[in-house]
């Protein structure tokens, strides 16, 4: 596989600068790519937990069900990511998975992460980054869930979301496709469909979103942010401040 085909590679040249011996070590993690169809599912809670996957291209989401019934969707992953990093301390799955659109995914062992620890500082440190950034998207996630308006918690998310986007995507200017549907982001921002429905319709009025289907166009990304009382500190996760001050 070339570097430009290699979807871990991508990922984690956003953190840091890699030498030539650190990008073929990452390449040589990568298995074939897998193409998976919308829907599918990745892996169950509960089922053995032996590898990580990658998402070259597609959305996903984990989530877990409740007693009542219901879903929460607590991650949604994006082409680049990293999914099942939380579970490499344990031998089951801890949520489900599942595939929001059609996309390629590339696995590789928990073992072969020790590989990347024994031989690169650089990357061990990229991966504790990237659990670290995990963790935070979830802490704030809680804080969205508990204490946040119908208002704010859909602001926050869709802030957010275009934040991530544009990590990996600088030509995303305020518009940008988001493959939810309405039952997937009611079970995000912990609301009914018909909250979620009226809060986008009240947002629109406001003049800070617009929704075409599954096409989202923010007119003043700042209104947009200050509604949600967003702060993207949990979103920093440039980890070369960390080389300049060991050089």
């Amino acid at each position: 596989m070339s570097q430009e085909q290699s979807c871990i590679l991508h990922h984690f040249s956003h953190y840091c600068s890699l030498n030539k011996e650190e990008k073929e070590l990452l390449i040589s993690l990568e298995e074939s790519p897998t193409d998976i169809k919308a829907g599918s599912l990745l892996w169950e809670m509960g089922d053995p937990a032996s590898e990580f996957c990658t998402l070259k291209s597609g959305w996903a989401f984990s989530y877990r069900h409740l007693e009542n019934g219901n879903r929460q969707i607590l991650e949604v992953f994006l082409p680049g990511d990293i999914i099942g990093l939380r579970e490499f301390a344990f031998s089951q799955r801890l949520e489900n998975v599942r595939m929001i659109t059609d996309g390629v995914v590339c696995h590789f062992p928990h073992k072969r992460l020790l590989e990347i620890f024994r031989q690169s500082i650089s990357l061990t440190s990229v991966v504790f980054a990237i659990a670290s950034r995990h963790q935070a998207l979830l802490t704030e996630r809680l804080v969205t869930l508990a204490r946040r308006s119908a208002r704010q918690k859909t602001a926050h998310f869709l802030y957010e979301m275009y934040l991530r986007l544009r990590q990996t995507n600088s030509d995303i200017d305020g518009q940008f496709r988001l493959p939810l549907s309405q039952e997937q982001l009611a079970d995000i921002l912990g609301l009914s469909p018909v909250h979620v429905s009226r809060t986008f319709s009240s947002l629109s009025e406001e003049g800070l979103v617009f929704r075409d289907r599954h096409n989202l166009t923010i007119p003043d990304l700042k209104a947009l942010a200050e509604a949600g009382e967003f702060d993207d500190c949990y979103l920093h996760d440039d980890v070369r401040p960390l080389f300049d001050m060991s050089a």
